[in-house]
């Protein structure tokens, strides 16, 4: 396993750029069937409060990858997904001089039409559904028990729906907001299969010793599909860029807990009293190895693999 430099940006000559992300590099590649394809490279930035920052997380970007690889191969059989492989010997002929870069942290993936919906599910009261709450008692338009505390379990899990920013902060909607956005039937059957998605994670999760307090997943529709049947989840599943882990052991409500996430650099730089603008902060060598630690920790419990 590579601790060498962080990738933070990839140029890959006779590949065309679809976009860029706060963390990956997306590429348009051709399949031997003639369709087009998405090489999804996750690269080593990490993005704090709307901002990428100066410095990356070695190996962050294949912990995204291939956790989220495990993950697609448990739900299977629940709904489709995009990915098509992680191994860069079985990428289209163009992408493998690029093989170095991509290996370990490149999903091939089908392309879709992404909704422009975040789909989140939440089993325990934290962040912006904390905040929410201690003003209005309710998160995006539910009502929830009076009285409960930062990190509080909730009676059953909620589902959240968010709309999608590429710049800025994704904002949280109600679900009548979200189903005006896509439809009702859609949103519904969105719904459902977050929750049964979350459901499914929590579970093994917990197994693990981790607990999944929150997640946000993205859905596409194969292009000039029908919304009722083509549904396929696409991007990240559970891993600790989208969702809030908590080690089990160590799990007491009533304030914040410490996690396997990124919530260390977010903590990190609340200490340091940034003020979320311009300069971005590069992060100092300990809280880098730290966060890099807990990535791969995750990955390891969660799929009892090691990184390649």
């Amino acid at each position: 396993m590579s601790t060498s430099t962080p990738v933070l940006e990839t140029a890959l000559t006779g590949l065309q750029l679809h976009r860029r992300g706060k963390v990956r590099d997306v590429y348009e590649v051709a399949l031997d069937s003639g369709e087009t394809a998405l090489l999804m490279i996750a690269t080593d930035r990490i993005s704090a409060f709307d901002y990428v920052l100066g410095s990356g997380i070695p190996d962050k970007g294949k912990v995204l990858t291939q956790l989220s690889a495990f993950w697609f191969e448990r739900l299977e059989g629940l709904v489709p997904h995009h990915l098509l492989g992680i191994n860069v010997e079985d990428f289209p002929a163009a992408a493998r001089p690029h093989a170095d870069v991509l290996r370990g942290r490149t999903m091939l993936a089908r392309m879709t039409r992404p909704l422009p919906v975040e789909c989140v599910a939440r089993g325990y009261l934290s962040g912006s559904g904390w905040k929410e709450y201690q003003q209005t008692g309710a998160v995006c338009g539910i009502k929830l028990p009076t009285g409960l505390r930062e990190s509080d379990r909730l009676p059953e899990p909620i589902f959240t729906p968010a709309t999608k920013a590429d710049t800025g902060h994704d904002e949280n909607i109600s679900f009548e907001q979200a189903g005006e956005i896509v439809g009702q039937d859609l949103i519904t059957r969105l719904r459902d299969l977050t929750l049964e998605i979350y459901r499914r994670g929590c579970e093994h999760a917990e197994s693990k010793g981790i607990i999944i307090a929150d997640t946000k997943f993205e859905f596409g529709l194969v292009r000039d599909g029908n919304p009722a049947t083509d549904i396929v989840l696409i991007d990240e599943v559970l891993t600790p860029d989208s969702s809030r882990f908590w080690p089990r052991e160590s799990y007491t409500p009533g304030h914040g807990v410490p996690s396997f996430d990124k919530q260390f650099v977010r903590d990190y730089l609340e200490d340091i009293k940034w003020n979320k603008q311009p300069p971005v902060p590069s992060l100092p060598d300990p809280v880098v190895q730290k966060t890099r630690e807990k990535y791969i920790e995750a990955f390891r419990l969660l799929s009892g693999r090691e990184l390649i």
